[in-house]
């Protein structure tokens, strides 16, 4: 895979995380700032590194799994493994302009 195909399909599984929502904010993971990396190998393996905004939150048990689901989905992609971190803690600086703005933070 070249750097514009890993490119192409780093979009592709941007949109893809884009339809997952936290629970408890009407935002998108992506845009809330929950995802910290995806990495693509030139095989096709994809590691994403994410965090919840809090160690308990109540999506803490489904949110990863819809996030390999959906990332497994996309064409290109030939396996997921997802990552839950908590070192940097989420807070909300880490939201995308649009997320602030969706929320009424700006």
């Amino acid at each position: 895979m070249n750097k514009f195909e890993t490119l192409a399909l780093e979009e592709k599984i941007v949109e893809a995380l884009r339809t997952c929502y936290d629970p408890e904010i009407p935002v998108n993971i992506y845009d809330l700032g929950l995802i910290y990396a995806i990495k693509i190998e030139p095989s096709g393996a994809v590691g994403v590194t994410m965090t919840l905004t809090a160690p308990g939150c109540p999506a803490a048990g489904y949110l990863p799994i819809e996030v390999e689901g959906k990332v497994q989905a996309v064409p290109g992609v030939a396996d997921v493994n997802v990552e839950v971190v908590w070192d940097p803690p989420w807070d909300p600086s880490k939201m995308s302009e649009a997320a602030r703005l969706e929320l009424g933070m700006l």
